[in-house]
């Protein structure tokens, strides 16, 4: 015990996300697998726009806990915006897959975590493979803020330009985040199209969840409507499921947090489940 609280002051835990970045910055683009030693596994699943680094550090802290943890990057991202062009979310579902399908050849239970567009994903995935040990689902959207609106100047614009700019709020969204620092800036409005699809496909497929699930949801976030986390709470069939909210933190705030109860949180669910 006194080796393990040792350790923990060495854990991924305590390390600062700017610091890390820094030191990290060649494999920001890349994704990861941590090989792990208690026979469990965990898929992470990155967001739109966005790489595998935006969940790295909550990997390498499940993997110090004895996890495998796998986290792959979905076609179109971590290179240029031009390459999400003619990507469907349906590409990123066979990819999740896939990737889960690897996982669980050497893991005897696999749990599936996503954040944002991710967890529409681990959502679908759930229906497709039921022998998933859990799900962490972090920032997903039941619904997009404003979504019919949006959706529908997304469509008319489309007419006009190809291509548009990310819009973030003064307080969470400053230049330093990693979430802004990794992500592309400017996106394909084909592409942001795609990612409604994917949201309303999720939000018809809820009911089919009955794995295990823990919804955590940021009470700042500017990007999915507030009451996401309740209604995918009350939708799933999922007789465990529990509820977090994270305060003032970015819409994907796993990358930034330091609230760390947040992994502490994650890893307290995959271990009683």
């Amino acid at each position: 015990m006194v080796k393990r609280f040792i350790q923990s002051f060495k854990s991924v835990l305590f390390a600062d996300p700017a610091l890390l970045y820094k030191e990290e910055r060649g494999i920001v683009d890349k994704p990861f697998h941590f090989p792990g030693t208690n026979g469990k596994g965990v898929l992470l699943i990155h967001g739109w726009t966005s790489t595998p680094y935006e969940v790295r550090r909550l990997g390498k802290y499940l993997n110090e806990n004895g996890y495998t943890v796998s986290g792959p990057m979905l076609r179109g991202h971590g290179t240029v915006p031009k390459n999400l062009e003619g990507v469907k979310w349906t590409d990123w579902l066979a990819e999740s897959e896939s990737a889960f399908d690897a996982l669980q050849k050497e893991c005897g239970q696999v749990y599936v975590a996503g954040t944002s567009i991710g967890g529409n994903l681990a959502v679908l995935l759930s229906g497709r493979k039921k022998n998933i040990a859990g799900l962490v689902l972090m920032a997903t959207p039941y619904r997009l803020k404003f979504e019919p609106v949006v959706v529908a100047f997304a469509k008319m614009v489309s007419r006009f330009k190809k291509y548009n700019k990310k819009f973030y709020p003064p307080t969470f969204g400053v230049a330093t985040t990693i979430t802004r620092l990794i992500s592309y800036q400017t996106y394909p409005i084909a592409s942001a199209l795609e990612t409604f699809d994917l949201v309303r496909e999720s939000r018809r497929r809820l009911a089919e969840v009955t794995e295990p699930c823990l919804i955590m949801q940021s009470t700042s976030d500017h990007i999915v409507r507030k009451n996401s986390i309740e209604k995918i709470f009350q939708k799933i069939s999922s007789v465990n499921k529990e509820k977090r909210y994270v305060k003032r933190a970015y819409h994907t705030f796993i990358s930034d947090i330091k609230n760390e109860h947040v992994f502490e949180d994650i890893l307290n669910f995959l271990e009683k489940n």
